[in-house]
């Protein structure tokens, strides 16, 4: 019986990984995805809340909305209804079914929606912002048309532009993958549906 190691644990995750990603490029299904890690920024910075296609798709022409999924109607106003923090329709901006809080105050970048970036960034942000957003494009041909991302607003955290909110974010993505153990890996939207996989190889395993 061979001894079940990390090493071996960590190769079968990346061949499974990359068998999976093969898998669905051919298929050719478009999925949206967001961040698996909140994004932290300071009262007062510029944030980018990630979001994109993969593979690359031209979403121009689509319908884009980013709205606060946790935020729910006034029960007691029948008129009352959930706003958009931002919508995207017939190729621009729809500033009439925003949240008045959010007016003047959010963007996508238009000429990188074409390559199917649909992140949002948001100006000036308070703690009233904290929360979480889903990006969601309502008629994509796919299984997986939403993502979810995070925002904390902290007082205590370092204000810093927009850029380096950005960066820092994916740096500790990326340290998390190349720091973190083979079930880390698995929790990860790059790889879904594997841990069951290795878990399958693990009972296997036990028998040579």
């Amino acid at each position: 019986m061979s001894e079940y190691s990390p090493l071996s644990a960590s190769l079968w995750t990346s061949i499974l990984c990359s068998a999976f990603s093969v898998w669905t490029l051919a298929g050719g299904e478009v999925v949206v995805i967001g961040s698996n890690l909140p994004i932290i920024a300071a009262p007062g910075d510029d944030v980018i809340l990630p979001c994109h296609l993969e593979p690359m798709f031209d979403v121009q022409g689509l319908t884009v909305e980013w709205s606060k999924p946790d935020l729910k109607p006034d029960p007691s106003d029948r008129l009352s209804r959930v706003k958009y923090v931002h919508l995207y329709r017939d190729r621009k901006e729809v500033p009439d079914m925003k949240m008045a809080s959010y007016f003047r105050r959010t963007e996508l970048f238009m000429d990188d929606m074409k390559h199917g970036n649909i992140s949002l960034k948001i100006l000036n942000v308070s703690e009233e912002d904290n929360g979480r957003y889903r990006c969601f494009i309502p008629k994509l041909q796919s299984r997986v048309k939403a993502a979810v991302v995070e925002l904390v607003v902290d007082p205590n955290h370092v204000k810093t532009s927009t850029a380096e909110t950005s960066l820092q974010t994916q740096d500790h993505q990326d340290k998390t993958l190349r720091n973190g153990s083979p079930w880390s890996l698995l929790s990860s939207p790059s790889c879904p549906l594997l841990l069951s996989l290795l878990s399958l190889h693990n009972s296997i395993s036990a028998f040579f």
